[in-house]
């Protein structure tokens, strides 16, 4: 199997993991009345950066077609 595919699906699998994670903490914080605005927009960019490397990494794993 080639490495660095490999390697991509680690990192991929470990993103997807840090998104879902981040996804609950929002979730906990949105649903306490004390919101902290700035901690919570923090992980909002943080969950978005992740889900752009997330987009292209899986881009990158999806071989080229020409048509």
């Amino acid at each position: 199997m080639d490495l660095h595919a490999e390697a991509l699906r680690a990192k991929l699998a470990a993103l997807k993991s840090e998104h879902r994670d981040l996804d609950d903490v929002i979730a906990r914080l949105s649903g306490h009345a004390p919101l902290d605005q700035l901690q919570l927009q923090r992980l909002k960019k943080r969950k978005l950066l992740l889900k752009d490397r997330i987009a292209k990494l899986e881009s990158e794993l999806v071989p080229d077609i020409i048509a």
